[in-house]
């Protein structure tokens, strides 16, 4: 599927953020944020499994951001553990709703990004479907993320920051909403078994947009 990189400037509470918008040949009504992982272990908006992530979104026909968390590559401001991240990502869905205006928003990251991305996206009414991927529940407390929308996690069986038996208990707790999964063999980078991302999160895309669709229709 042919793909198009609109390379996009935010304006965050901390100065300009450097971003990318990923713009699907056929793009149907939505949009979507993915969030990259820790910024002082290395995460940007380019790792691989965002990379894909988004790829993933844009194979369901969303359009898809990605930005650099400040301190980032060519973002201003510092990293501050969390809160000036997650003020980040409430600018860049402010960005996205403002150039998709009604649009249904899908709402997530990797790892330290996917705990930034869903606390933000808490508070929205727009936002249709929350993604979890390598979510370090291990690390972070997630006990915020409300069970009134659909949430897909998608971690490896390997990984240390989201073990399989502390993911099953998130989803126990949102059974209406949450999908879980599990990719074996994987660990938290997902670098072997990015393309089953990809599947995973497109799958997820279409289904939470089909059925947006269907309420409005």
């Amino acid at each position: 599927m042919t793909r198009r990189i609109e390379p996009v400037v935010l304006t965050g509470p901390a100065g300009r953020l450097e971003a990318q918008l990923m713009l699907p040949e056929r793009a149907r009504r939505s949009a979507a944020l993915v969030c990259h992982p820790h910024p002082r272990h290395g995460g940007t908006m380019h790792t691989k499994a965002v990379y894909h992530a988004a790829r993933g979104l844009a194979l369901a026909g969303v359009p898809v951001l990605r930005f650099q968390f400040r301190g980032v590559g060519a973002s201003a401001g510092h990293y501050t553990a969390g809160p000036g991240e997650r003020a980040d990502a409430r600018a860049a869905l402010d960005w996205l709703a403002n150039r998709y205006p009604g649009a249904p928003l899908l709402a997530g990251g990797f790892s330290f990004g996917s705990w930034v991305a869903i606390a933000a996206a808490q508070e929205r009414a727009d936002v249709a479907g929350l993604l979890a991927l390598g979510p370090p529940v291990a690390l972070y407390d997630f006990g915020f993320v409300r069970g009134d929308r659909p949430i897909l996690c998608v971690a490896g069986d390997r990984d240390a920051f989201a073990p399989e038996t502390a993911l099953g208990a998130f989803v126990a707790a949102h059974p209406a909403a949450a999908e879980l999964v599990m990719l074996r063999g994987a660990e938290h980078l997902l670098t072997t078994h990015l393309q089953p991302l990809e599947t995973a999160v497109s799958r997820f895309a279409g289904r939470v947009l089909d059925a947006s669709d269907a309420s409005r229709a």
